[in-house]
């Protein structure tokens, strides 16, 4: 599965580890996370990420 990077602050979702404090489970990947899900850093929308290239 890809990590995506925010293009506003640079905080990486891994789908590895999900994100915990918004209830998304380790293991989600990241087209699967729900369209309203945010950044917990600073807030913006899915729209905002791009895929990090291995």
């Amino acid at each position: 599965m890809k990590k995506y990077i925010c293009d506003v602050c640079g905080y990486v979702y891994d789908p590895e580890i999900g994100d915990p404090d918004s209830d998304i489970a380790a293991g989600t990947s990241f087209e699967n996370i729900p369209t309203d899900w945010v950044c917990p850093v600073c807030g913006v929308g899915k729209s905002d990420f791009s895929a990090i290239d291995d």
